[in-house]
């Protein structure tokens, strides 16, 4: 029996490795669709996504932070930064006591083009995940973040962290 359990365990993680990385490139042909759509590149998708989903956390990122997050220097971030602000895609904003620090949100316009592009997608995951029970979007979460945070730390000590 445990022999059964170790090959099933190998094969899962062949298949489960194969389809995270379909999955991540079928994302990324999407993205670079989304992209090439609105003039922008694939540090710019990056820089979108990282404020996006920190703004979904309730904790929007500062330059430094998205610099960090995407491996650029200061001066290539404010380069960044001005440029998807000039597109309408991004906005600083001053919203903490000390004035000097800045976030960055997702702009208006950026949002509504990112919303019309994207929602067509919106139905088709919907009628994926309602196959699956809580417990087991649960489980999925949890081993989502796992595999996240393996690619976060080998992406940092590629960098040098």
């Amino acid at each position: 029996m445990e022999g059964n359990e170790t090959a099933e365990r190998q094969r899962l993680r062949g298949d489960l490795v194969d389809l995270l990385n379909t999955y991540s490139s079928e994302a990324n042909h999407i993205g670079h669709a989304f992209a090439h759509l609105h003039r922008l590149n694939a540090t710019d998708l990056h820089a979108l996504l990282a404020v996006m989903h920190a703004e979904r956390r309730g904790a929007p990122l500062t330059p430094g932070k998205l610099g960090e997050a995407i491996g650029l220097t200061s001066g290539a971030t404010t380069a960044l930064i001005d440029r998807l602000e000039r597109g309408g895609h991004l906005r600083r904003s001053r919203e903490s006591a000390d004035r000097r620090v800045v976030h960055l949100r997702y702009a208006d316009a950026g949002m509504a083009l990112a919303l019309s592009f994207f929602a067509p997608l919106s139905p088709r995951t919907d009628q994926v995940m309602a196959q699956f029970g809580v417990g087991e979007l649960q489980t999925i979460e949890k081993f989502l973040h796992g595999m996240i945070s393996a690619l976060i730390s080998y992406r940092d000590e590629l960098r040098g962290h």
